[in-house]
């Protein structure tokens, strides 16, 4: 197929996250990738499919192309979107179809899949995605989604063209004066994060409960701060040691868990983001995949994850105990886990056209 747009002029990366009312992990996700990429190369242009109910969405300062449903689902839909815009990059986050990754080949895309499920690892090391892939990157630590296995590692041999690698977390970059515009002088001691708003059909843990924790934590004369995403809608009410910040952007919220000791958060990227933050986290369950998760953190260390009514005196107990809550530091700088957010650009940027702008600014 003969492109449209002068190959050197073309720095269209397209975005292709599972997407729907509920759940916006990798939405956020790629936005941070996004925001990233800008930040650093303002001639970068992100492109998203999205579901056309996401609410999430709404004042996303990048293009859109809204979708009946969510992407892996819409073929004609994601394969028109890639012909039409013809992306040096198309990046899929545990969505995709074989058609879809074949049309992203055919436009000379480079071809980059996430998963961070278990079935969407699986579908990705199929050996015909495999020859389709550029990259396959694992959503969280190795320690957390499993090393690779010997049956993986053969089929990274034989294809011989996809990479594979685990991403410990993805943050977005830092918007210091977001926080310190919304906040103010308040310091928050505990920040309550419960993803994007809305509960799942495979988790009876609802965003209202933790708000419930936040409020009393805060009645009981602790500062905190609670998350509200876009699919939160519960009116709350603020006071002096209670604040709710709305739609949060992700480096806004990285921001705000830079500044906090403690996090309570569910079982999704943000805990991920806490602990590679070296943050201190509680952490409660929100949606089938993350109680597995939750456990193993728990195992290695760097998390505590009490039964729901258990929630509200361990945080108070860590508030309150400075041997306690800088014991679980400690656990949690020893993990290790680092921003994979250098790694990521480094390849965009190669595959976007930067390298030569990259090396010449570190010839200087």
């Amino acid at each position: 197929m003969v492109r449209t747009v002068a190959y050197e002029d073309n720095r269209k990366i397209l975005f292709v996250p599972v997407s729907g009312p509920q759940g916006m992990g990798e939405f956020a996700r790629t936005r941070a990738v996004a925001d990233a990429l800008v930040a650093e190369w303002p001639q970068a242009q992100p492109y998203f499919l999205l579901h056309r109910d996401a609410s999430y969405a709404s004042g996303l300062k990048y293009p859109v192309i809204r979708l009946p449903k969510s992407p892996t689902l819409c073929s004609p839909e994601v394969i028109g979107a890639i012909e039409s815009l013809q992306p040096r990059v198309v990046w899929f986050d545990n969505a995709g179809r074989t058609d879809q990754l074949r049309a992203a080949r055919a436009a000379e895309a480079r071809v980059i899949y996430v998963s961070s499920r278990a079935r969407q690892r699986y579908k990705a090391f199929r050996l015909r995605w495999l020859k389709l892939l550029d990259h396959h990157w694992i959503s969280y630590p190795a320690a957390l989604a499993g090393e690779l296995g010997r049956f993986e590692s053969w089929k990274l041999r034989f294809a011989r063209g996809a990479q594979a690698r685990f991403l410990d977390a993805v943050l977005a970059p830092f918007e210091h004066a977001s926080i310190d515009a919304a906040l103010g002088d308040f310091r928050p001691e505990l920040v309550v994060v419960p993803g994007g708003g809305s509960g799942f059909h495979d988790s009876s843990m609802r965003p209202e409960r933790f708000a419930e924790w936040a409020a009393a934590i805060a009645a009981a004369g602790r500062r905190v701060v609670f998350v509200a995403g876009p699919s939160f809608k519960t009116p709350l009410v603020e006071n002096q040691n209670f604040r709710v910040l709305r739609n949060l952007a992700g480096g806004a919220l990285m921001s705000l868990l830079a500044r906090t000791r403690l996090v309570l958060v569910n079982g999704g990227d943000t805990l991920v983001q806490a602990i590679v933050l070296g943050k201190a986290c509680v952490a409660v369950p929100i949606a089938g995949d993350q109680p597995a998760r939750i456990a193993r953190c728990v195992e290695l260390g760097v998390a505590l994850a009490p039964a729901p009514d258990a929630v509200q005196q361990t945080c108070a107990n860590l508030l309150s105990d400075d041997a306690l809550l800088n014991a679980l530091e400690m656990r949690v700088a020893a993990a290790g886990w680092a921003d994979a957010m250098p790694q990521v650009l480094n390849v965009l940027e190669d595959y976007l056209g930067f390298a030569y702008v990259r090396a010449l600014r570190s010839s200087r």
